[in-house]
């Protein structure tokens, strides 16, 4: 458990946080292990057997400060919000878009556009890194028939035109994915798998991209959208669709790129994961604490924005988008 950046990260199995006065007091085994002033932390994220307080939740609920709840794999549960604001003309316009068939295709067009865009720039930087040798063909050619994918999703008129476009894009990508790998079999991808993930690779992009989410979501909130209607995913009750729909072009920028960074590094080894009775593999406490770590660092790198033409810190894309996302108050 630790605070970074204004959010307090409790991943200590068994440990507890409850309300001490004006602070957070995180106890493991009757001891007290952290103790931290309320008016440092924008939120709190709990993960796996972590108990909190009815006291802190109330309070935090009270000051608007965000409570996260996700498995020990880092699948979202739930999460406390501050009272719904903003304005409500947005968010009935955002319902109406979905009720257009062809508003809601186009604008699943643009999410997977970006989403193929920022993968094909991952392959062709890898193919560059890797240089000529195995490797570099296989990526290469991957990157090539995600530009044709690009093609044919201009072409896609329909909502399962688009999701079908992305069904064969991804599976290029992540057919290729190992290639971009440079440390052995330890982390090789046995293709995508989830609930639970089956290998250490699997793991750790699962575990990211529950972390995207949660920004997603976040972002999306923020400007006052609401985050379970989306157009690319379909509706289901608890699921934060349209989060699910931003989050695909930041996959590759926010999740892909700092994994292969963990694990090329050697930042990650196999003390950092491990395997339930169940056959899934998770991160272990220690794992969890490196990866949010290096995550946190990633988002304060500067990216050029290519609508913006400025550099803004990864972090604050998501939030960028969300804005992008809604049309202009009235």
């Amino acid at each position: 458990m630790f605070e970074l950046l204004n959010t307090l990260y409790l991943t200590t199995q068994g440990a507890g946080a409850n309300l001490d006065h004006d602070a957070v007091r995180v106890t493991v085994e009757n001891e007290t292990v952290l103790r931290i002033p309320l008016v440092r932390l924008d939120g709190i994220v709990a993960f796996g057997n972590v108990s909190l307080s009815p006291f802190l939740i109330l309070r935090c609920g009270g000051d608007g400060r965000s409570i996260t709840w996700l498995t020990r794999a880092g699948r979202f549960r739930g999460r406390l919000d501050p009272p719904v604001s903003g304005n409500v003309l947005l968010r009935r316009a955002q319902h109406i878009a979905l009720s257009d068939e062809a508003r809601t295709a186009a604008l699943a067009r643009q999410f997977v556009a970006g989403k193929i865009q920022n993968s094909r720039l991952m392959l062709l930087r890898a193919a560059r890194e890797r240089g000529q040798g195995p490797h570099y063909e296989p990526l290469r050619e991957a990157a090539a028939r995600l530009a044709g994918s690009l093609m044919r999703l201009k072409d896609a008129s329909s909502l399962d035109g688009v999701r079908g476009v992305e069904g064969d894009a991804a599976r290029t990508y992540f057919g290729v994915f190992g290639h971009m790998v440079r440390v052995g079999p330890a982390f090789e991808l046995q293709g995508r798998t989830r609930r639970p993930p089956r290998d250490r690779a699997n793991a750790l992009l699962s575990f990211l991209y529950a972390l995207v989410r949660g920004e997603c979501a976040a972002a999306l909130e923020g400007a006052g959208l609401d985050p379970q209607v989306g157009f690319l995913h379909g509706l289901r009750p608890g699921r934060p669709a349209l989060a699910l729909d931003l989050m695909e072009e930041l996959r590759p920028l926010m999740a892909d790129r700092l994994a292969l960074a963990l694990v090329n590094r050697r930042m990650l080894d196999d003390g950092d994961f491990e395997v339930t009775p169940g056959g899934g593999v998770l991160l272990t406490d220690t794992g969890r604490r490196a990866v949010i770590a290096a995550y946190q660092t990633r988002k304060e790198v500067l990216v050029s924005h290519p609508i913006l033409r400025q550099q803004r810190p990864l972090g604050l894309v998501p939030h960028i988008q969300a804005r992008l996302l809604a049309p202009p108050e009235r």
